[in-house]
């Protein structure tokens, strides 16, 4: 545990130093739960939703954009259920003074059971080699066996006293599991109540006349209302999705782990309407494509995996989420869920105006069913960030640190560097540039020494370095050196367009199957 606090606090102290992150409105102390994305933050941000955007929407014929505003009628609200149920339960620590939300409380007790029984058969596996049977050990091993268990019968028992409301509850399993305030140990806790998590504004010129509003607490009612709009105007027939980014914000009380919960975030969703009685296929569908689009990435197949829901939103029928292995522990990244008719038969019942669709084929009118895929674009660049920073260890003793990202998603594709800043390089060099910077993101660097520049570029996660030496300007090749092996190869300069294109390119990486 220490070890991933170490690498959690690397990873935070990187993103600063590389200008990945960057604590909001800083010289005043910061604003707690709010973070700027400096210039190689924003690049990398905005390639994450190039990948996902063109996978999404541009790998599908049934699947179309929408940009929706952040405010809406304040109705749309009380028709989604946020004004009522929007809640989260908090729970306070008498002694530290320091607030939790419960049921994150009792899930990182289940986790650390989990991490206990992961830790047995990891050692299984050591001892045994490559005669072990995971799955037997599983199901034979008494303490593998109790530790899940335990976490079975906690995680039910907390979905269930959430259904029911039954906060009373939650408290008492809090204490029955000797739960304590992770800094400071104390046990000594108040009861658990709702807190709704939407932040209030106002429209008007006056105070008197304003209009109450929220800022949205999620983006995915912007699809809902603009069903029809988008069904009509695209001529689009059942199936089909639409998909959208866009921030939205949650008055987060316990707001921590840097960017993985914040208060003003950004998410992107992909909601696809459906048959009724289709769901449940198209869920298992959507539930394949999603982890497959992850594991696209290269990050590690091992870092993710599947969290069914024990207790199912209001408006859920099945509901399952993509967790990733942060240095926190397996945590939320991407959810996935039936959301049934219930979001369309809301609007329609507030907004009076009917949000069907006439199947030609049934000859019948109908609410579409809603798959919803919803992945936080900054937890994204979280576990792109967590996963990708290494420290390595090389061959004559020295140590590296180098920021494995994928080369798809890197803020600066290439380096050119010229190996002196006279003689003529640096002119060929920055030749060099001007011809690649229309297709790529490339940044010219002439300080320091080379063997500097190498490692500065690999900890800022740039893939290639291009190396302009003299024997450049007598025979137009340069040394090509990769980041991830730091192999060095000699190519002609007319040959580097493709060569940044096969590295980096949506196509090669995203798959031909996908």
């Amino acid at each position: 545990m220490a070890k991933q606090e170490d690498l959690f606090k690397k990873v935070i102290s990187h993103a600063k130093e590389y200008g990945y992150i960057f604590a909001s409105s800083e010289i005043y102390d910061g604003l707690s739960a709010v973070y700027d994305y400096g210039q190689n933050g924003a690049e990398l941000k905005k390639n994450i939703k190039d990948y996902w955007w063109k996978s999404m929407v541009h790998l599908h014929q049934n699947i179309v954009g929408l940009d929706a505003a952040i405010l809406m009628h304040p109705t749309t609200w009380k028709a989604s259920g946020h004004v009522d149920a929007f809640n989260d339960p908090l729970i306070d620590n008498k002694d530290s003074k320091r607030r939790f939300r419960a049921d994150v409380l009792v899930e990182e007790y289940a986790e650390k059971l989990n991490q206990k029984a992961e830790k047995e058969i990891a050692k299984a596996r050591k001892r045994f080699g490559d005669s072990f049977d995971q799955e037997q050990f599983v199901n034979t091993n008494p303490r593998v066996q109790r530790y899940l268990e335990e976490r079975t019968q906690v995680l039910e028992r907390l979905a269930k006293s959430l259904t029911e409301e039954n906060l009373q509850d939650v408290k008492a399993l809090i204490e029955e599991l000797e739960i304590a305030d992770p800094e400071t140990g104390s046990k000594n806790w108040t009861e658990v109540r709702q807190f709704n998590l939407m932040f209030g504004t106002k429209l008007g010129a006056s105070s008197d006349s304003a209009t109450d509003l929220y800022l949205r607490p999620e983006t995915a009612q912007g699809i809902f209302v603009n069903f029809s709009n988008v069904q009509k105007s695209a001529r689009m027939k059942i199936p089909f999705g639409i998909a959208q980014i866009g921030k939205a914000f949650r008055n987060e009380i316990v707001a921590r782990q840097f960017i993985f919960r914040m208060r003003e975030f950004e998410q992107m969703e992909m909601q696809f309407f459906v048959r009724p009685g289709d769901e449940l296929r198209w869920y298992e569908h959507w539930k394949e494509k999603r982890m497959a689009w992850h594991k696209s990435l290269g990050l590690g197949d091992e870092n993710y995996r599947f969290h069914d829901h024990e207790k199912l939103a209001h408006y859920a029928n099945a509901a399952t989420d993509i967790e990733f292995d942060y240095p926190f522990g397996f945590k939320e990244l991407e959810g996935i869920h039936s959301r049934t008719d219930f979001d369309l038969k809301a609007h329609e019942e507030f907004s009076h105006k009917k949000l069907r669709f006439y199947d030609p084929e049934l000859k019948e009118n109908y609410v579409p069913y809603v798959i919803e895929t919803s992945i936080g674009l900054d937890r994204m660049f979280l576990a792109v960030l967590s996963a990708a920073l290494k420290e390595e260890e090389l061959e004559d003793g020295s140590q590296r640190t180098v920021l494995k990202l994928p080369a798809v998603l890197a803020p600066v594709k290439a380096a050119v560097l010229p190996l002196v800043k006279k003689d003529g390089l640096p002119e060929l060099a920055q030749d060099i540039v001007n011809d690649l910077k229309w297709d790529f993101h490339v940044q010219y660097d002439d300080k320091d020494a080379i063997g500097r520049r190498y490692r500065r570029q690999d900890a800022a996660g740039t893939p290639l370095c291009i190396t302009v030496d003299h024997e450049s300007l007598e025979d137009q090749t340069v040394t090509v050196r990769y980041r991830d092996s730091m192999e060095q190869k000699r190519v002609p300069i007319a040959e580097l367009s493709s060569i940044l294109t096969e590295e980096t390119s949506f196509r090669k990486w995203i798959g031909e199957e996908f």
